[in-house]
């Protein structure tokens, strides 16, 4: 019997008005009118606390697009449940997040793009900079906790301390220096986002001066991005083992990217209790426990460290999702990694002319996410 989960990300909508090129949303977004309604996420947010969840972290898309969030995030904390917000700050007047504080909001992650504003807007691909920098007073006065999260890659990364600096002004208690996660929007542009070797051992330096400066201030988290680790990630702390992540439409995943592994059959709250699903689908115990590992994950001492790594990145790279997680230095396949690593530092980043703005750059990405309509 596994144990009880910890928390639950809730997309509860695919729409948003940024258009980020390294967003986790699958390519096919779910539509508004598959949304679940809210008597539908409140009986989720219900079930999830007897089940035994702390914490609920309302996501999206911008989860702000619903109307109904002060009723979800009272929902969510008459059930008992931590309730934390992440959002892009569009939609956010001191009025509504008033709302939510009354209603039990406890937490507030809000993200950037890049310290500069002109490089911020291009890469979200809409104006959003300004309205963040004059948000974070805000929701510093509302007296919840106060999370920024600044996404890094190739484009960026050269700005890391401008960008550590531009939060440290915006005084939140946790910063997240949260490096782009290759699934969805992110692979297809992976080639323009993935850094250089230079770029992240002068990101290392730089993180860890500013954790130990900001040491009681600020505290600060980042992670080296997988394509780089000796060993992979712990994906989302083990498949199905600590989180559970509800789509728009009810779907239940076991992390973000799951619904691209195909034989998988993800069921849906609309149809099953979220307990049942949790302990007893298919999907979910598909990749529990030791017995489905391969070789080398199935003799090796980090096999109940790591899981064998990233499920999604496994078949994204090397096509198995029962495989080792390529990024493994161990892995039969980490080849794989290798040459594309090997591809991007054979280009290395232009400096100041890493990131622009303009039509003639628009090429630059392959693909843009659109939000589900």
């Amino acid at each position: 019997m596994p144990s009880n989960p910890l928390g639950l990300i809730a997309e509860v909508t695919h729409r948003c008005p940024l258009h980020c090129v390294y967003c986790s949303n699958p390519l096919q977004m779910a539509g508004s009118s598959s949304e679940l309604t809210t008597a539908e996420w409140v009986s989720v947010l219900q079930q999830a606390s007897r089940l035994g969840i702390l914490h609920v972290h309302l996501t999206g898309g911008e989860p702000l697009a619903r109307p109904d969030l002060v009723e979800l995030v009272d929902a969510a904390h008459s059930a008992g449940l931590y309730t934390n917000l992440i959002t892009s700050g569009i939609g956010l007047s001191e009025n509504r997040l008033t709302a939510l504080v009354k209603a039990g909001l406890e937490h507030v992650q809000l993200s950037f793009q890049d310290s500069r504003q002109s490089a911020a807007d291009w890469i979200a691909g809409t104006r959003a900079h300004a309205l963040k920098v004059d948000l974070a007073p805000m929701i510093r006065r509302s007296g919840v906790a106060f999370t920024i999260n600044m996404v890094v890659h190739r484009q960026n990364l050269d700005h890391l301390g401008e960008m550590i600096a531009l939060a440290e002004s915006l005084q939140p208690d946790r910063l997240e220096i949260a490096h782009v996660q290759y699934y969805g929007w992110a692979f297809k542009n992976r080639g323009a986002l993935l850094p250089t070797r230079d770029q992240v051992d002068a990101s290392i330096r730089i993180i860890a001066a500013a954790q130990q400066r900001l040491s009681g201030r600020i505290h600060v988290e980042a992670v080296v991005p997988d394509y780089y680790a000796r060993y992979p990630k712990a994906c989302m702390g083990g498949w199905g083992r600590q989180l559970l992540i509800i789509d728009p439409a009810g779907k239940v995943l076991p992390c973000h990217a799951a619904g691209i592994i195909p034989g998988l059959q993800f069921d849906n709250v609309r149809n099953h209790p979220l307990q049942w699903i949790w302990r007893e689908s298919d999907a979910f115990q598909k990749f529990r426990g030791e017995l489905w590992m391969p070789e080398p994950c199935r003799s090796c001492d980090r096999r109940d460290k790591d899981f064998g790594g990233c499920r999604c990145q496994a078949f994204l790279v090397a096509g198995d999702a029962a495989s080792t997680d390529p990024a493994c230095s161990l892995a039969p396949t980490h080849s794989l990694i290798e040459a594309v690593v090997a591809g991007v530092n054979a280009t290395p980043t232009s400096g100041e002319n890493n990131v622009q703005v303009g039509e003639e750059l628009n090429h630059f990405w392959s693909y843009r996410p659109q939000p589900g309509k």
